[in-house]
Parts: structure tokens; C-alpha cells; sequence
């Protein structure tokens, strides 16, 4: 399956039996999916549909879909003139300039009156409106078949540089393995250390309990698990990367795993060296974290 992402816009116009339309269809961010419609007047009809359609199609996003319908000048009904109604009105008129000395009345504001001049709309028989909709809704699927593919084409290019961010997350988990002072003889060497610096300080302690209240806390400071969940996350990561689909939620859970190790790192961490690490680690999962949000 395809990654998508919740981002895209699509376009599409057709024409049926002189009507024309086009639908604009695009999504944003979103918790789930949600529609908001704009439809003409009179085609509200169609929004249970169009709602389910978009539903079936997408698993997130917060989606926008316009409508527009305009006629084509050969669809028009001819003008409908009231003309026993206009002839009264032309006789007061005619009478309010000789008894009154009234201005003349004008054709265009006679016609302008209520009642004169009408143009009805187009009347369509249940067949002609079932054929219409059945035409728009088929431009609609169109229309959120290329929203999907500029979803995954996006998704797509989201999907190469979470691949980066993994491989930049793998790369420093490896170093802060590799890390000389997580040697055995550096973690010696720097208890041995410590523990001279605190008897010439205070020679009256005890050295046999500070070498064990320094190798107590030498293996609270071990970073072994850490590094270990590390592992596991990026494999994961990967294996939900190559499989795509609707990922979003369960990578931004893997986000959270992985900031809660890089934290744990180090707050553990008795290595400047390891420090830096981690706080490089943490800035990357921060943009793996950010770019996740895009996802569906």
C-alpha cells in the first residue's frame, strides 16, 4: 500500500446535456476525517453521498469540497412576460403623467417590476435529475482520485525522508554503543577516579563502601537497554515505512518511544560525549516527530 499525505488538492469539470460543472477537492491535517461541503443551491442532495465517498476513500484528513453548476445558454428557458400585467401597469403609468405630471415610465423599469418579467428555472424530469447527479458524482470520483494521488505522490516524498531520519537515528544510536567511555576499562578508570578525589576530600570515609556506592550507580548509568529499544523502534519504523497504508498514528507513537529514550539517555548518561549524542538524537527524532504529523 501506498503512504499518503494528508495534503492535496485536485480539480476536475465535466459537462452533461448542457449543464456544466467542476468539483475543487482538497485536504488538510487531521484526527479523522471530515468533510465540509459547498454546494449550489439545489444540490444538497448529494451531500450523503459525497460525504460516504470521501469516507471510503481516506482513513484522515480534513477535507473541503466545492461544487459549481452553471447552464449552458442553449439549457435556458425562454423569458416569461406577464403582458396583461404590463399593459395595466403602462396605462397608470401613462395616466400618472397626464393627471399627475409624472416622469414617463421606462421600458427597462416597467420591466424591472415584480410580476412583469420572469425567468423560471430550468423544470427537469426525474430522469434528467437522476442522469445529472450520477454525472457529477462520477466527476467527484475522479476528483478524489487525483486528490489521492497527490496525497501519495507527497506521501512519497515524506516516505524518503522518514527513511533518512531513521537511518540519522540508527547512525547515533551505533555511535553512543561505540562510545569509548562505555568501555570497561574507561568506566574503571573514571570510578577509580572518583573515588580518589572523595578520600582526599574526606579521608575518613569509608573506601570499600564508596567502591560499591560507585559501581551502584555506574550500573544505574548503563545506557544498555536504551540503546537496545532504540534498535527495535528503527526496525519497526522501517518495517511500517516499506508496508505504507494509513501509518500515521502508530509512527507518531514510535516518535514518542523515541524521544522518551533519547531523554532517558541522557538524563543517564556520565559521558560528555555521550551527552552530545543524545541531544543530537533528540533534535532528529524532533523533525521525525514533526514530519509524522503530516501523515495519514
Amino acid at each position: 500500500m501506498k503512504l499518503q499525505s494528508m495534503t492535496g488538492f485536485a480539480r476536475v469539470a465535466a459537462e452533461h446535456d448542457g449543464a456544466a460543472f467542476a468539483w475543487e477537492v482538497k485536504s488538510v491535517n487531521g484526527k479523522s476525517v471530515e468533510a465540509r461541503l459547498r454546494l449550489p443551491q439545489g444540490f444538497e442532495r448529494l451531500e450523503s453521498t459525497v460525504r460516504q465517498s470521501v469516507q471510503k476513500r481516506f482513513a484522515r484528513g480534513s477535507f473541503q469540497a466545492t461544487l459549481t453548476v452553471s447552464r449552458s445558454s442553449g439549457a435556458q428557458v425562454q423569458p416569461v412576460v406577464n403582458e396583461a400585467f404590463l399593459r395595466d401597469v403602462a396605462e397608470l403609468a401613462n395616466r400618472l403623467v397626464e393627471q399627475h405630471g409624472a416622469a414617463p415610465a421606462s421600458a427597462d423599469g416597467l420591466l424591472a417590476l415584480r410580476g412583469v418579467f420572469d425567468m423560471p428555472e430550468t423544470v427537469e424530469s426525474e430522469e434528467e435529475r437522476t442522469a445529472l447527479d450520477a454525472a457529477i458524482l462520477a466527476c467527484f470520483e475522479a476528483a478524489l482520485a487525483g486528490l489521492e494521488q497527490a496525497r501519495c505522490a507527497e506521501g512519497e516524498a515524506l516516505r524518503l525522508l522518514l527513511s533518512d531520519h531513521v537511518s540519522a537515528i540508527e547512525t547515533l544510536t551505533l555511535k553512543a554503543e561505540a562510545d569509548p567511555s562505555r568501555e570497561p576499562a574507561a568506566i574503571r578508570a573514571r570510578l577509580a577516579e572518583q573515588v580518589r578525589l572523595l578520600l582526599e576530600a574526606s579521608p575518613a570515609l569509608d573506601e570499600a563502601r564508596l567502591n560499591m556506592e560507585a559501581a551502584f550507580l555506574a550500573t544505574k548509568a548503563d545506557i544498555r537497554e536504551e540503546i537496545d529499544r532504540l534498535k527495535t523502534h528503527v526496525a519497526s519504523a522501517r518495517t511500517l515505512l516499506a508496508g505504507g497504508g494509513a501509518i500515521g498514528r502508530k509512527l507518531d507513537f514510535l516518535a514518542q518511544e523515541f524521544n522518551r529514550e533519547s531523554n532517558t539517555l541522557c538524563s543517564k548518561s556520565n559521558a560528555a560525549a555521550v551527552t552530545a549524542i543524545g541531544l543530537e538524537l533528540k533534535a532528529v527524532v524532533d523533525q521525525f516527530r514533526e514530519q509524522v504529523q503530516n501523515l495519514e
